[in-house]
């Protein structure tokens, strides 16, 4: 990245003829010094989910909540952060008896 000199905005390349000029996004102050300059655009997507292994339920804290497939009224759960970082994490529950595991969005 490149920033403006005068304004210290964000400068970006544009070509004219055969030549790259960094152009300044606010003032349109230009840098015709830009010929080495490499434009690399990359898409990240590091999204990890974590998936509890059943071996592992073990260390995991239990709660008084009724399972929906068999009807037992104790479930092991955890929170997991699934969407964007302003939004409440999901709760994901396993029955202990029967491993059916579901999910609370309250």
């Amino acid at each position: 990245m490149k920033f403006c000199q005068k304004c210290k905005s964000l400068m970006i390349p544009k070509r004219v003829g055969g030549k790259v000029i960094m152009t300044c996004t606010s003032c349109g102050a230009k840098d015709d010094k830009a010929e080495y300059t490499v434009i690399k655009e990359e898409k990240r997507n590091n999204k990890k989910i974590e998936v509890i292994d059943a071996d592992k339920e073990q260390n995991l804290p239990l709660t008084d909540e009724i399972c929906g497939k068999c009807g037992h009224g104790k479930a092991y759960y955890w929170l997991l952060q699934t969407r964007s970082a302003d939004e409440a994490e999901t709760k994901f529950l396993r029955c202990e008896k029967c491993n059916h595991t579901w999910r609370d969005y309250s």
